[in-house]
């Protein structure tokens, strides 16, 4: 990853030019849905962890691109979900845990080099106890940085989460702090794991899927969903500018008519 500091403003020698979406309009928030990695691998006759270990380069060029973007103050992978956890061969998981840990490690200097921010969102109290140690020393060693925000879905459930935020709120009203009539989106959104955070603003699924799988279903509600049949491991930086320049032609209306 060799991307400028925020506050220099110069690339790192032999780095290329930074993107320039057309006409300026860039999304704050980008998300990703990491699909394929099992099937990328299948294709070339590897195993699945194989796939995971290409897919993890991707998002390390994906993270360069979106970082070397004016504008964009986010991004989030989706790595792991509440249901991945249950429903694959514990084989695959514990090799999944042992890769994230190794890219947690291989990837922090350039993080800290780059200014970028590392945040986690999912229940990761289910997570091995040294996959956490990891994930909480980065988190905390990152969080002096200032520029990008990369947050990384562990353990994640959309539909657990908004259940999560609505618990909170019912605590809350038990206690006699909170009136039925006080209970907005606002509120209810406050309690979210990305409380505080600007809603995704573009989506992106690789694979050819056509579903956004319990992810952010809170935060995409106005998100433009580009998907491309184009397995995670081979998504690369030329893929990543399509998506923008994509997102540069949309209308986002947010339920308004359009201009007359």
């Amino acid at each position: 990853m060799s991307v400028a500091g925020e506050n220099d403003g110069e690339t790192v020698s032999g780095a290329e030019p930074a993107f320039k979406p057309p006409h300026g309009v860039v999304p704050r928030h980008v998300a990703a849905i990491m699909d394929g990695n099992g099937r990328w691998a299948q294709a070339r006759g590897l195993a699945r962890i194989e796939g995971h270990d290409a897919g993890a380069k991707a998002a390390h060029a994906i993270t360069e691109g979106c970082a070397r973007v004016e504008g964009i103050e986010r991004l989030t992978l989706y790595a792991l979900s509440y249901d991945n956890l249950r429903k694959r061969p514990r084989s695959e998981i514990s090799g999944l845990f042992k890769l994230l840990r190794k890219y947690i490690r291989k990837e922090l200097p350039t993080v800290m080099d780059n200014n970028i921010r590392l945040a986690v969102i999912g229940e990761t109290g289910e997570l091995p106890k040294y996959l956490q140690r990891e994930v909480n020393a980065a988190v905390k060693k990152s969080s002096v940085n200032s520029g990008m925000m990369l947050c990384v879905a562990l353990n994640y459930s959309s539909r657990r989460e908004i259940a999560h935020a609505a618990r909170e709120v019912a605590r809350l009203a038990a206690k006699g702090e909170l009136r039925p009539r006080q209970i907005t989106q606002e509120k209810l959104a406050e309690h979210l794991f990305t409380a505080g955070v600007p809603d995704v603003d573009l989506l992106i699924r690789t694979g050819g899927e056509r579903r956004v799988s319990d992810f952010l279903l809170w935060q995409i509600a106005y998100a433009e969903i580009f998907v491309t049949d184009v397995f995670w491991p081979d998504f690369r930086a030329p893929h990543l500018h399509e998506a923008l320049k994509w997102y540069a032609t949309r209308q986002r209306r947010f339920g308004a008519l359009e201009d007359i």
